[in-house]
């Protein structure tokens, strides 16, 4: 087992006066103390020091864990979209019809849906963003999976604004990158016209 030496913060050079300095470290030379602090070297007379005193020793920081991988996909037994949604949405610990709304806003429940801009299937992921969730977009249990994954990534972003809810799904739809350009959802008319559907929808199956 290693166990990680202690790190020498610095030391203090306690002058005749009583006045304590902090250093980095000091050297005596020909009668004269130089002190070491930063970038910068002062000099005085050796006898003008009482004592150094070192600084308490701060012990070295362990290495921080490796970040957990996301969790594999889940195994989903029914190809029906709507179970699909209901599958995912209970892995991830989100409201079933606000997966589905998503689902149905993204798709149309189209497991082969394909839009002009090349996101692929029920939740319309784009390649780039299905392979940092390590899931393949043309396998319909896969894209569910991800999709959802990817909706709980961005409702935990933005747990903390009051719009919680509205900047998760601005950003599911144009890029988190667009809602931090613009402090908020972005004046896509498409962006805001996708909220809207999966809110009405989300609104109408019930909360």
């Amino acid at each position: 087992m290693a166990i990680s030496a202690p790190l020498w913060a610095g030391e203090y050079v306690v002058l005749s006066t009583g006045f304590r300095i902090h250093a980095d470290r000091h050297e005596i030379a020909g009668g004269m103390a130089r002190i070491y602090s930063g970038a910068g070297v002062a000099e005085m007379p050796a006898t003008a020091i009482a004592a150094y005193e070192p600084e308490e020793t701060i012990p070295a920081a362990a290495p921080e864990p490796a970040a957990a991988p996301p969790p594999p996909a889940a195994p989903i037994h029914s190809d029906a979209p709507a179970d699909l949604a209901v599958e995912v949405a209970k892995k991830y610990g989100l409201p079933e019809s606000f997966v589905a709304s998503v689902m149905k806003a993204e798709s149309a429940f189209q497991p082969a849906a394909r839009s002009p801009k090349g996101a692929i299937g029920l939740m319309q992921l784009m390649p780039e963003t299905a392979r940092t969730l390590g899931v393949d977009p043309h396998d319909p249990h896969q894209n569910a999976d991800g999709g959802a994954q990817y909706l709980r990534q961005l409702l935990a972003k933005y747990e903390n604004e009051p719009n919680q809810v509205l900047l998760a799904l601005a950003a599911y739809n144009a890029g988190p990158a667009a809602v931090e350009r613009w402090h908020g959802v972005p004046p896509y008319r498409e962006t805001r016209e996708y909220i809207l559907r999966v809110l009405k929808d989300w609104e109408k199956t019930g909360k």
